[in-house]
C-alpha cells in the first residue's frame, strides 16, 4: 500500500510571528507527497505574504470564522486523503508527517489521529513552561485509542471528515471544544482515534494568567462539561480520569476547610468541630491530593526542580478547584433547564385567543 497524500491546513489569524516558522518546519519536512493550505480569517497583517513566500495555497475567509469555521474552509478546497490540521503557532517536527502517513498507511480502521507538545515549550516563563509540559503530561501518559481528538495537530481522513460535516462552528464559532465535539461524533460513529505519542510539536504560543483561565474555563470546561451532560458521554481519559475527578473534589472540601478556619479559630463552630480537627481533616486531604498526583508531580521534579514543582502543585489544584466549581454550576444548570424552558414557555401557552402571534 502507498502512503497517503496530506493536505496540511493551516488556519491563522494576525499570526505573522508565528506563521513563518510554522511554515518552514513543514517545508522541511521528511515527507514529500503533501500540500499546505493556509487560510487565512480575515487578518490586517501580511498572512498572504507570508503564505505565498512559502509555497503554500492561499485562502482566505469572507468572514472572520474562527479555526473552526477556517479549517471547514480548508478541508473544502483540500485534495489529500488525509487532512492534518496545524496551528499557525505550531512548529511540526522533520519527522511529523511521516508518522501520520504510516499510521493511516498500516492502520485501516484508523479513523484520526493526534499527538501531543513536546516538552520542550518556546517560552521560559513558569506558566508557559507548566501549561504546555502538562500538555505533554497528560497525552504522553493516556491511552493510545482515544475517544476524543486534538486539532492543534492532529488528522483525519478526508472521507470520514466531510460525511461527518466537519467542525461544528454554528455552535463552537470561537476557538473551543469544535475538536473535541468532532472526536466525539467520530467515536459515536463507529471510528477509531489514535494517540499516537511519537507525533510532539513544538509550541510557541506565550500563556498569561488571563488567557489561561479564559482557556481554561471559558473555552473548554464550560463547553466540555455541556457535552458530557448532552452527550451522557464521559471519557475516562485525558484530564478526565477517575484520579482527576477524585482530585477535584478533595480541592473543594480542601477549600472548604481553609474557609471554615478563621470561624473555627474564633471560636463560632467550636461545638460541632475543633482547631485540632479541622486541622487533622485538612493534613489528611492535602496527603490524599499528593498522593494521587504523585506521579505527575514526580515528573516534573525530575524535569523542572522542587521550586518549579511547588508552583506547579498550586496552580494544579487551582485548575481542579475551578475545573470542579464549573461542573457543579454546570450540572445545576442542566438539571434546572427542563424546568426553566417550561416555565418560559407558560405564559405564552396563557395568552388568551389571538393573541399569541
Amino acid at each position: 500500500m502507498s502512503a497517503p497524500r496530506l493536505s496540511v491546513i493551516v488556519p491563522v489569524y494576525n499570526g505573522r510571528l508565528q506563521l513563518p516558522r510554522c511554515l518552514e518546519a513543514l517545508r522541511v519536512s521528511e515527507f514529500a507527497d503533501f500540500e499546505v493550505l493556509v487560510v487565512d480569517d480575515c487578518s490586517t497583517d501580511n498572512t498572504r505574504e507570508i503564505a505565498e513566500r512559502f509555497g503554500a495555497r492561499y485562502l482566505r475567509t469572507p468572514r472572520n470564522l474562527g479555526p473552526g469555521g477556517g479549517r471547514n474552509l480548508g478541508a473544502a478546497h483540500a485534495r489529500g486523503e488525509v487532512l492534518i490540521f496545524v496551528d499557525a503557532d505550531v512548529v511540526v517536527a522533520p519527522e511529523t508527517l511521516d508518522f501520520f502517513a504510516e499510521d493511516f498507511q498500516k492502520q485501516r480502521d484508523v479513523s484520526a489521529v493526534f499527538g501531543s507538545y513536546d516538552e520542550s515549550p518556546a517560552w521560559p516563563d513558569f506558566l508557559s513552561q507548566y501549561k504546555n509540559l502538562m500538555h505533554y503530561y497528560v497525552h504522553q501518559t493516556s491511552s493510545e485509542r482515544a475517544v476524543t481528538f486534538w486539532a492543534g495537530c492532529g488528522a483525519i481522513r478526508a472521507d470520514v471528515f466531510r460525511r461527518l460535516g466537519g467542525f461544528d462552528t454554528d455552535k463552537y464559532p470561537d476557538p473551543s471544544i469544535e475538536d473535541i465535539e468532532l472526536g466525539y461524533r467520530i467515536s459515536m460513529a463507529g471510528g477509531n482515534i489514535l494517540l499516537d505519542k511519537r507525533v510532539q510539536v513544538k509550541h510557541l504560543k506565550k500563556w498569561t494568567v488571563r488567557g489561561l483561565l479564559r482557556a481554561d474555563i471559558w473555552l473548554r470546561a464550560i463547553p466540555w462539561t455541556r457535552l458530557i451532560l448532552e452527550t451522557r458521554n464521559l471519557p475516562l481519559d485525558l484530564n478526565l480520569t477517575h484520579s482527576a475527578q477524585l482530585s477535584a473534589g478533595l480541592v473543594g472540601l480542601l477549600m472548604l476547610g481553609l474557609l471554615l478556619l478563621p470561624s473555627v479559630l474564633a471560636g463560632f463552630f467550636n461545638s460541632w468541630i475543633s482547631l485540632p480537627v479541622l486541622t487533622a481533616a485538612v493534613a489528611v486531604i492535602i496527603l490524599l491530593l499528593l498522593m494521587l498526583n504523585l506521579r505527575v508531580y514526580a515528573w516534573f521534579v525530575a524535569r523542572r526542580g522542587v521550586l518549579f514543582t511547588a508552583g506547579a502543585v498550586l496552580v494544579h489544584w487551582s485548575y481542579y478547584f475551578y475545573s470542579g466549581c464549573v461542573f457543579a454550576l454546570c450540572f445545576l444548570e442542566h438539571l434546572l433547564r427542563p424546568h426553566r424552558e417550561a416555565a418560559l414557555g407558560a405564559p405564552r401557552n396563557n395568552l388568551p385567543a389571538g393573541m399569541a402571534g
